[in-house]
């Protein structure tokens, strides 16, 4: 899978890098501002915050950005981050990754988390060695549920407080 920018209608997708997201770890936001990405109001969030240490992790493994782990989602409008939308690594043995993504409060409800992960979905699918995708939702959270069914996602099983998802290349393509 590519590192490119993704530009969808709204947003654009751009892969953290390890010194991007080791910089806002810590605080420092002066490699978005010299890329010319504005930091919204609320982020980074405390998900992005828990988040970071994993998508560093990812990078460090790989060495580099894969396109399987954590991108920045960016409004075009005005350059801002919003969000994140990602993979926890490189496909498994059996072709499998994980789909994770959010968005600041702010700016919820307003299609992006939709848009991005279904660009990135797709952007997935386009490597051969991509065969499903998994992903999880709380079970309070119906708005997470509800873009995933959009997305052609089926529920594969529940625990006591989460939704498993799953979706292969040909039930995306019948969106």
């Amino acid at each position: 899978m590519t590192t490119e920018k993704i530009t969808t209608e709204r947003l654009f997708l751009i892969p953290f890098t390890r010194s991007v997201a080791m910089d806002v770890l810590e605080g420092n936001c002066t490699e978005l501002h010299n890329l010319g990405i504005h930091i919204a109001d609320g982020w980074p969030d405390d998900d992005v915050m828990e988040t970071l240490p994993k998508i560093i992790n990812n990078l460090q493994l790989s060495g580099y950005p894969t396109g399987f782990e954590s991108w920045m989602i960016i409004k075009q409008d005005d350059m801002c981050i919003i969000g994140d939308v990602g993979f926890k690594g490189i496909p498994n043995a059996q072709g499998e990754i994980d789909l994770g993504y959010g968005i600041i409060r702010q700016q919820r409800k307003k299609g992006y988390a939709f848009e991005a992960a279904k660009n990135l979905v797709d952007r997935a699918f386009s490597d051969p060695k991509v065969v499903t995708i998994t992903a999880r939702s709380l079970i309070s959270n119906v708005d997470s549920a509800k873009i995933l069914t959009k997305i052609n996602f089926t529920e594969w099983s529940r625990s006591h407080d989460m939704i498993h998802w799953i979706l292969d290349r040909e039930r995306f393509y019948t969106l």
